[in-house]
């Protein structure tokens, strides 16, 4: 199966802008055969933007939802995307798994959301897999990888999942610097343990751009998007830097 990782820019606030470069990334990919693409976390609105409290829409019925089913359906392409649901009073930062017909098979709410986050979103509790012709996929969102003894990695793994797609805001400050401690290491070891206990794959795919708010206002989201094989390698990743948009695609075997 050929996965694609969309490390599209983000910009907080701006959802028509941003579902704009989700349907160009889908469109590439899907001209590329990909089978499968990758969006990053909170990809609507921007991780942590406070647009969250007046945009966010629910969660399969929603506009943005639909947008994104839509182009899983016009391209006959699997779509996992980071996005911020409403569910009555409540906002949740979810991720959405829709099949090549457009049919939402999981809605996951991030389970391990930093604190600050906390004033944006509720958080989430529970995981699941679906079956897909790849086999089993789970679905868990950035910090999740890494909560108490990668419990939420883990869990999906007991599940059965082959393959682990996680939406991801990775994000440093402004003056980080990359060439003194490459980014990624949190990644490599909340990923590789699982990945090899359980012989999976997992993708963690990362936005650019700049946070515009928020207590990391400031802060940027740098791409680095990687994915990790069942031998707890890095098999792909891309560039680090936030304006280091890419899709990159990579081959994995079939069931």
């Amino acid at each position: 199966m050929l996965i694609a990782m969309a490390q599209m820019r983000v910009i907080g606030g701006d959802l028509r802008s941003n579902l704009l470069r989700a349907a160009r990334a889908v469109e590439e990919a899907a001209a590329a055969g990909a089978d499968l693409i990758v969006l990053p976390e909170a990809m609507d609105l921007g991780w942590t933007h406070h647009s969250a409290a007046q945009l966010a829409e629910p969660v399969p019925d929603g506009s943005p939802s639909e947008f994104l089913s839509g182009l899983a359906a016009d391209h006959a392409i699997y779509l996992c995307a980071g996005i911020s649901e409403r569910d009555g009073d409540d906002i949740y930062n979810s991720a959405v798994l829709f099949d090549r017909n457009g049919r939402l098979l999981i809605k996951h709410r991030k389970i391990n959301e930093l604190e600050f986050a906390r004033k944006v979103y509720q958080t989430g509790q529970g995981t699941q897999v679906c079956a897909t012709e790849f086999g089993k996929v789970g679905v868990m969102v950035c910090a999740d990888a890494f909560a108490d003894d990668l419990h939420v990695g883990r869990q999906l793994g007991r599940l059965g999942a082959r393959l682990i797609l996680s939406p991801c805001a990775w994000a440093v400050p402004a003056d980080y610097d990359h060439q003194a401690i490459p980014y990624g290491q949190l990644w490599i070891d909340s990923y590789a343990p699982v990945a090899k206990e359980y012989g999976l794959w997992i993708a963690g795919v990362s936005c650019v751009g700049k946070l515009r708010s928020g207590d990391w206002a400031g802060h940027h989201c740098i791409g680095s998007s990687m994915l990790v094989g069942p031998d707890g390698m890095i098999i792909a990743r891309a560039p680090y830097g936030r304006h280091a948009e890419s899709l990159t695609l990579v081959e994995i075997p079939r069931n």
